[in-house]
């Protein structure tokens, strides 16, 4: 059976980004010309994942209303002859199919991720964060390539990794303890260590938001116990499988497919700079504004 099916949590408050997201999920927050949640949908649909399940919560009915198609909204376009803007709507012809759940209690990642028990049974799967981009316009290859590794394999549990250019950094992820040297970027996991202390920290690869399971994962997290906060950790659950004897895979992002984490406003703003100046339309003239507003701000100063 392919492995095409990918559970995408939607569910989180998004506090960090407040009061943007007040009233709007950041996984709605646009970056360059669309929202952040468009980009991991077509990212998933080039890697053939063909269902998705994303894990709702309160306040996230856009995202619905966003993957349907608007009828209404493309009879304007025709009728008011501004067809040259129905091509922006194509994504809501991928043959991709959607359903919808809602995680009713803010329980953690793990908790949303076994929500999707019933739906996925004992297929094996994808989990996609949905607000974390992967590759400039979402062009990249990790999920495929976890994809056909799990099946090579035969894992339980594959990780992509983000190499950390900061040390301090680990202190905020989950990080990979790797099962010997790395000498390639697909590598055996030993272990997983959530936000280690700098000095204790087994490497400075950090898990960076795509994951493939086997559905023993959904028996881990039923045994995990709830941790800070009172919520599942899904990190946990992976240590439990693999503390189990379960087999781990990390692979490791490359530099040209870098993560953009929507989680801050810091992150975010430099992805919005970084897309925007990779429009084909305007970022020549974007990149020659803010050169000139930086050098007259220089002079100023």
């Amino acid at each position: 059976m392919p492995l095409d099916l990918a559970i995408v949590p939607v569910a989180g408050l998004g506090t960090r980004l407040l009061p943007a997201t007040k009233s709007q999920p950041k996984e709605m927050l646009p970056v360059g010309r669309r929202p952040v949640v468009q980009y991991v949908v077509e990212e998933l649909k080039e890697s053939g994942i063909k269902r998705i399940l994303f894990i709702t919560g309160y306040g996230k009915s856009s995202i619905e209303d966003f993957f349907d198609v608007n009828h209404q909204l493309v009879k304007h376009l025709r009728e008011s002859g501004k067809e040259e803007h129905l091509a922006e709507l194509a994504f809501e012809r991928n043959q991709v199919q959607y359903a919808y759940t809602r995680q009713r209690e803010q329980l953690g990642l793990g908790h949303a991720v076994l929500i999707g028990e019933p739906f996925v049974g004992r297929q094996p799967f994808v989990v996609a964060l949905g607000d974390s981009i992967i590759g400039m316009h979402a062009k990249s290859r990790i999920v495929e390539r976890m994809i056909e590794e799990y099946e090579r394999s035969q894992a339980d549990v594959v990780v992509a990794f983000e190499e950390l250019t900061d040390p301090r950094e680990v202190v905020h992820y989950g990080i990979a303890k790797p099962r010997g040297p790395i000498t390639n970027d697909i590598f055996e996991l030993d272990s997983l260590i959530e936000k280690p202390a700098v000095d204790e920290a087994p490497s400075n690869l950090a898990v960076a938001a795509r994951y493939v399971f086997s559905p023993a994962i959904f028996e881990a997290l039923e045994q995990t116990d709830r941790g800070k906060g009172g919520e599942i950790q899904l990190t946990d659950a992976m240590q439990r499988v693999l503390r189990e004897g379960g087999k781990g895979i990390g692979i490791r992002l490359p530099s040209t497919e870098p993560r953009f984490d929507i989680g801050n406003f810091e992150s975010y703003f430099r992805a919005f700079v970084d897309f925007s100046l990779s429009d084909p339309q305007f970022g020549d003239g974007l990149r020659t504004y803010l050169r000139e507003k930086l050098d007259s701000e220089e002079g100023v100063s």
